[in-house]
C-alpha cells in the first residue's frame, strides 16, 4: 500500500503547503533526505491556536489543545514533503523536532509533541519510528504554542 493510499484509508487529506512567513523554503532535499522548515498549526492561512502551554491557568493553551496543534503541524510538514517530492517517495521518517511555547513550570513537552509523533506512526507504521526532540521555548512565531519539523528519507 502506498502512503497516499494509507492517508486515504485513514481519511486524512494533506493540506495545502503553508506559505513561508519569511525568506525560506517549506522543504529542501539534500541527497536522499528531505528537511522541512518548522511548521505551525496553520489552517487556511490562519494560526488555529495562540498562547503558551500549561495546565489549568486561564488564558493558557491546555496540553490537550497543544497536542492536537502538534498533529496539525505534522500534517503541514507532510504537505511540504509531498509538494517537493511526493509523499509516496518517503521510505522512512528519520527525525521529528518539536518546540513547545511553555509557560513557566510546564514540563510536559514530550506529551504535547506526541500529537505529531502519533500521527506519523498512524500513517507510516514501522517506517514512521523516528528519533525526536521535544523542547520547551519562551516564544514561537505568531504566538504559536507549537512548531514541528521533520527529516524524512526518500527513495
Amino acid at each position: 500500500m502506498s502512503w497516499s493510499q494509507r492517508l486515504a484509508e485513514l481519511g486524512i487529506e494533506l493540506p495545502k503547503v503553508v506559505a513561508p512567513l519569511g525568506v525560506y523554503l517549506p522543504a529542501v532535499q539534500s541527497g536522499n533526505l528531505v528537511f522541512t522548515s518548522g511548521q505551525l498549526p496553520m489552517s487556511n492561512g490562519e494560526l488555529t491556536v495562540h498562547g503558551k502551554v500549561h495546565e489549568g491557568a486561564e488564558g493558557i493553551v491546555k496540553p490537550e489543545q497543544a497536542h492536537d496543534a502538534a498533529r496539525l503541524c505534522a500534517l503541514n510538514a507532510l504537505a511540504a514533503v509531498h509538494a517537493l517530492v511526493d509523499i509516496d517517495s518517503v521510505t522512512r521518517v528519520v527525525k521529528l523536532v518539536g518546540f513547545v511555547a511553555s509557560a513557566p513550570g510546564f514540563t510536559g513537552q514530550p506529551g504535547v509533541i506526541n500529537g505529531a509523533s502519533n500521527l506519523i506512526g498512524e500513517i507510516f507504521g514501522p517506517a514512521g519510528q523516528h528519533a525526536r526532540s521535544a523542547a520547551g521555548v519562551a516564544e514561537l512565531p505568531m504566538g504559536s504554542p507549537v512548531e514541528v519539523e521533520l527529516i524524512v528519507e526518500i527513495a
